[in-house]
């Protein structure tokens, strides 16, 4: 009993430190986009969209025009950068509720917690983005990046309640003879 509790504890002190890097990680990575300025931002959204409209390119055969080519770079700009902004904070969302899973045991308690970071995290970068030359801050932004955050919990929440399904009929597979057990 007491190996299990020490293994139990190793483990929870180790996925936390793991969460707490990555989320270390993301903040830095957060951070250098926001202190972008407007023509830095600007520029890297217009190249990543311009490669998205080359590979589409690619695959429908490669026999667009310039200009339409353009033209797609230019429409897929914007959703893009909020796709960026979306993917960040979802990333967010995940290593905060795993993070604090280890720690707290009400979901509820855990899903209010990790939606306030998010939201907070947000509102810090876009206050810092206000200062930034060519930038501004954007309340819709913020409510983005925590849906981001929220959607990111929920994936979560979803991969753990599959887990313990599979969990769950593994044992009484088992349980009726039905799986051979593994040391």
């Amino acid at each position: 009993m007491a190996n299990k509790m020490r293994r139990e504890a190793l483990r929870r002190w180790v996925v936390s430190g793991i969460a707490a890097a990555l989320l270390a990680v993301l903040y830095g990575i957060i951070f250098r986009f926001s202190a972008q300025d407007g023509e830095q931002s600007g520029s890297l959204s217009q190249e990543i969209s311009a490669r998205c409209v080359d590979i589409l390119n690619s695959l429908s055969g490669g026999d667009w025009s310039e200009a339409r080519m353009s033209g797609l770079a230019a429409a897929f700009e914007h959703p893009i950068r909020k796709l960026a902004h979306f993917s960040e904070y979802a990333c967010m969302g995940i290593l905060v509720y795993t993070l604090l899973s280890q720690w707290m045991r009400r979901v509820r308690g855990r899903c209010l917690l990790t939606v306030a970071w998010v939201f907070l995290s947000a509102a810090c970068d876009e206050f810092h983005q206000y200062f930034v030359p060519g930038r501004w801050a954007s309340p819709w932004d913020v409510l983005l990046d925590t849906c981001g955050g929220a959607f990111g919990m929920l994936l979560c929440i979803c991969a753990a309640a599959l887990w313990r399904r599979h969990g769950a009929g593994r044992k009484a597979k088992a349980a009726r003879g039905c799986v051979e057990e593994r040391d």
